[in-house]
């Protein structure tokens, strides 16, 4: 289940909102400022925090949803400094993911504001997404095959796994290790030796998933992969070809 923080913002895309309530901890940011319409109005570091937070809430929400994603998040958005003067501004301040893609890990927001007297300014934040993901009970050798006993679930910060992790323990088992592993270390595709689950001319089920909504149709597999792994797929119904990732033996996914 997702951890939500307490902040009410309104929930628009691209973001627009309006003042937000005091968000977490925060720290410097590059900005650029226009000319002050009232030298003594200001938009407060706790304004722009707060703006940062609600967007993050909203984009990471969606993110989670979309993918279709379980796990619970946390947000932290950097200090600003606080004689920070940027001035007041006279239209709702606007919000959009500056970096990455994908709203996880280090991520940079940009909070701008499009009145009469215009600036932008780059919030630094820390997105951490928590999965349960396999990991194992104790120090495994190299060239050893995984059992059952030899991996369990644990809850990590996937945010910080730059390789692919994995879900299921039965995604594990059965699997040879290329690596001496330690004990509750991340179990990661790179740390495996895989079987191809599909190969080249092998008939396969196409999942299209869309919320609650699942489609099923017969394709054809034009290149081997293993599980997580994306191939070229024909579909046999429609005779297109598409990327999709497999979920299992004979089991590929696409997203609608």
């Amino acid at each position: 289940m997702n951890a939500k923080t307490t902040n009410s913002c309104h929930r628009l895309f691209p973001l627009t909102l309006r003042r937000c309530g005091l968000g977490v901890l925060a720290a410097g940011a590059l900005f650029s400022v226009g000319t002050y319409s009232r030298a003594d109005a200001f938009t407060s570091p706790e304004q722009l925090i707060g703006v940062t937070q609600g967007f993050l809430e909203f984009t990471v929400e969606d993110y989670l949803a979309t993918s279709q994603t379980e796990g619970r998040y946390q947000i932290q958005v950097n200090n600003l400094d606080p004689r920070l003067r940027l001035a007041e501004c006279d239209k709702e301040l606007t919000a959009t993911l500056e970096s990455p893609a994908q709203p996880m890990g280090r991520v940079i927001v940009r909070v701008r504001c499009e009145g009469l007297s215009p600036w932008t300014i780059f919030v630094p934040a820390q997105v951490k997404l928590f999965r349960d993901v396999v990991t194992v009970n104790y120090p495994l050798k190299r060239g050893m095959v995984i059992d059952y006993p030899d991996v369990t679930l644990r809850e990590r910060d996937v945010s910080l796994i730059s390789q692919g992790y994995l879900t299921a323990t039965e995604l594990a088992v059965g699997q040879k290790l290329l690596r001496p592993m330690v004990t509750d270390q991340v179990l990661t595709l790179t740390h495996l030796e895989q079987a191809a689950a599909v190969r080249k001319g092998d008939h396969v089920v196409i999942s299209a998933r869309s919320g609650t909504l699942s489609v099923k149709m017969p394709g054809e597999a034009l290149s081997d992969g293993g599980l997580s792994e994306q191939i070229r797929v024909k579909n046999l119904n429609s005779k297109r070809v598409i990327r999709a990732r497999i979920t299992g033996p004979g089991q590929v996914e696409v997203a609608m």
